[in-house]
């Protein structure tokens, strides 16, 4: 793992999202995006969106996934999914503002 801004960013979204998890190099290119929506919804950032990022980080690490298909399609069970990581990018978001 480098050091990048976008990784620190990407490693405090998985600590906020699960405070015992270790971020594995494997789901670090996950997370880069998750970053770049904090960096450019911040607090806006919704289940779409978060859905949308992991989308497209699945197409290549979970290609046979039920859930790759358009939020709206999603069950209410799936979509809900998403809430954790939306939560995580909001909380995130609100601590880097609060240390500009």
């Amino acid at each position: 793992m480098t050091n990048s801004y976008l990784d620190k960013i990407a490693v405090e979204i998985r600590r906020t999202a699960d405070p015992d998890a270790v971020l594995l190099d494997g789901d670090l290119p996950l997370y880069r995006i998750y970053a770049v929506l904090l960096l450019a919804k911040g607090q806006d950032v919704v289940a779409e969106d978060v859905h949308n990022a992991w989308a497209a980080w699945a197409c290549e690490h979970e290609p046979e996934s039920q859930s790759l298909l358009p939020f709206k399609e999603l069950s209410l069970r799936n979509q809900r999914k998403d809430q954790l990581y939306v939560d995580a990018i909001r909380q995130v978001a609100e601590r880097m503002k609060l240390g500009e």
